[in-house]
């Protein structure tokens, strides 16, 4: 394998204790689990990890230059992002009695399709993840070895296989709670509160972050 050994267990670790500490990603896919049941929570870690994939490639190809040399770029794709998650979380809790009988038809809050989507746009529309993967991976790749290419993408597919087992686990437990609470309609419309507020304080977050 064309990766220093060392790095890799040091990556893999670093890793690991990324992904247990409460993010965005893990957020977002715990309000869609809690909203639409384990499948949705699978599908909106599965929306995520596309856009991890898509972040690594991008670190591979060095975007970040783009975003130094055009600092504009990277506010108007922040400030996107943040209003398309600010406007899934009002879009959530306005509509919170309407749920109900979406809810009694297709026997969910939120479509799997719906759920990836939802989960690959708001990921993709965040240059600070693209930020963090191209500052991140460097630091465990060794030019030395060569085939920098493979490098980044053995340690991209490892990133991306433990996001969807750690985020992919929470949204599948937020889903069963969820599944129980939406039976009852009070606890359904909280969830929905719930978790559009939680959309809504991300977005709020990305928006004035620096």
């Amino acid at each position: 394998m064309p990766i220093d050994q060392h790095l890799l267990v040091l990556f893999t670790v670093t890793t690991i204790i990324a992904m247990i500490t409460p993010g965005p990603d893990m957020l977002f896919v715990l309000g869609c689990g809690m909203r639409g049941g384990p499948r949705a929570g699978l599908f909106a870690t599965a929306g995520v990890a596309t856009s991890e994939a898509v972040h690594v490639a991008v670190a591979a190809v060095g975007l970040a230059a783009l975003f130094e040399a055009v600092p504009t770029a990277f506010t108007v794709v922040r400030i996107v992002g943040a209003a398309y998650l600010i406007y899934l979380g009002v879009q959530m809790i306005r509509k919170r009695k309407e749920g109900q009988l979406d809810t009694a038809a297709s026997g969910g809050g939120m479509s799997g399709r719906r759920a990836y989507l939802s989960g690959l746009m708001t990921n993709l529309l965040n240059p600070k993840m693209v930020t963090f993967t191209i500052a991140f991976l460097p630091q465990f790749v060794n030019p030395a070895l060569g085939q920098v290419w493979l490098q980044f993408a053995i340690l991209g597919t490892i990133l991306i296989v433990l996001e969807f087992i750690v985020d992919g686990a929470v949204g599948v437990l937020a889903g069963r709670i969820g599944g129980w609470l939406r039976h009852r309609q009070a606890a359904r419309r909280r969830i929905d509160v719930a978790t559009g507020g939680i959309f809504v304080g991300l977005g709020v977050k990305l928006a004035v972050e620096r």
